[in-house]
């Protein structure tokens, strides 16, 4: 498979299936999979990884943030149930009906506009309930909230299909964070229930998050959103889950010159870094124009020939230098791990955000659009996308 093999990413459909079969383990038969695949799949490929989900795994439902990545996965031919979880314009409403593309709803104002914009189209809504997360949703007293569902379901060309939470804390370690997580399900189950017995029955009333699936579940959640456990990723490091998570993104780059300089050599901008000692430098085809994390600078490891290797001076916008001194045989166009395994070491998105301060969603989310996706199937390369 023929792709510019300066820095790639390697996405693999076979850990993607295993992360889907283990996390299936934990939901009852009440509850189906809403797989996650906004921000391009989490910067895993949309265009190799959702038709995979849908045609091979079976998957019915998806989640975007956007009406643009929705309209996306219908043409490329994407016929599940696909929810965006953000906003969408009014002036955008009608496109909401031509594609058969289901809203959140924030509030009956917002619920009123889409009507007015609907040209006559019916729009397809979940109603976001705003249980503790503060970021979205109907907000108040139960029977303040129905009141409002009801008034939403009485607008002209609206179409109130479900209602959805969102956990704040699921997968928190603190007893008063379980406690909270329970509060959030028990308000939107009490939600649902007193709109039943004002004689409206919902398709869809779900709050499971990736953590709450597994931490939290409930079988009154008819839908569980599997996001970053999808991809192989922690929703908390800290907090073990009942299996492992196979990462689905691996990044690699290459070895562009191997030089060796003498002791009290300043090493890439800023002058950062000093040698100590004799040093034999590799410099790599890879900066933060790649979404690798400046914040690495004299801080992160790379593997070369299944030997971790200490990046050494800043990482620049296409290149930084790590010290191979203690690597043999190093040489230009050897593979280098950024993430992934190579032999016994590893290293993870996860292990990237613990040294830069951030999350693993960041991590794999920023790698950018410039490094191709070189997608794995049953062990063997089969597509390239970028």
């Amino acid at each position: 498979m023929h792709y510019l093999k300066r820095t790639w990413a390697e996405i693999s459909l076979d850990n993607l299936r295993l992360n889907v079969e283990n996390y299936k383990k934990y939901l009852g038969e009440k509850t189906q999979l809403l797989c996650v695949v906004k921000a391009n799949c989490y910067g895993h490929c949309d265009d190799a990884v959702v038709p995979y989900l849908e045609n091979e795994l079976g998957i019915k439902w998806f989640a975007v943030s956007n009406v643009c990545e929705a309209i996306k996965l219908r043409q490329d031919g994407i016929k599940g149930e696909i929810l965006i979880l953000g906003y969408t314009p009014f002036d955008e409403a009608e496109k909401l009906s031509d594609y058969n593309i289901i809203q959140a709803c924030t509030e009956y104002d917002y619920a009123v506009k889409l009507s007015q914009h609907s040209n006559g189209k019916t729009i397809r809504l979940h109603v976001a309930i705003d249980t503790g997360m503060t970021r979205i949703g109907l907000r108040g007293k139960v029977c303040d909230i129905c009141d409002d569902i009801e008034r939403i379901s009485s607008l002209d060309n609206i179409k109130v299909e479900g209602i959805f939470t969102h956990f704040a804390v699921a997968d928190s370690n603190e007893p008063d964070d379980d406690k909270y997580t329970k509060d959030q399900s028990e308000m939107i189950i009490a939600v649902d229930d007193e709109l039943k017995k004002r004689g409206i029955s919902l398709d869809q009333c779900h709050f499971l998050n990736s953590a709450g699936g597994v931490y939290h579940y409930s079988d009154k959640s008819s839908l569980a959103r599997l996001g970053i456990i999808l991809y192989g990723l922690m929703p908390n490091p800290a907090k073990a889950l009942p299996f492992k998570p196979e990462p689905v993104m691996s990044l690699k780059s290459c070895v562009s010159q191997v030089k060796t300089v003498e002791k009290d050599v300043s090493v890439s901008y800023g002058r950062t870094y000093k040698t100590s000692d004799t040093t034999k430098l590799a410099t790599i085809t890879c900066g933060y124009a790649d979404g690798y994390p400046r914040a690495l600078s004299n801080v992160g490891d790379v593997i070369i020939n299944g030997k971790r290797a200490k990046i050494t001076g800043r990482v620049c916008m296409d290149q930084f230098m790590c010290d191979v001194t203690d690597i043999d045989d190093v040489k230009v166009g050897d593979v280098v791990t950024l993430i992934g395994s190579d032999g016994k070491e590893t290293i993870t998105a996860d292990d990237i955000a613990d040294m830069t301060g951030t999350i693993g969603y960041e991590v794999v989310c920023g790698i950018s659009q410039r490094v191709p996706r070189v997608i794995i199937k049953d062990g063997r390369e089969i597509a390239v996308f970028g």
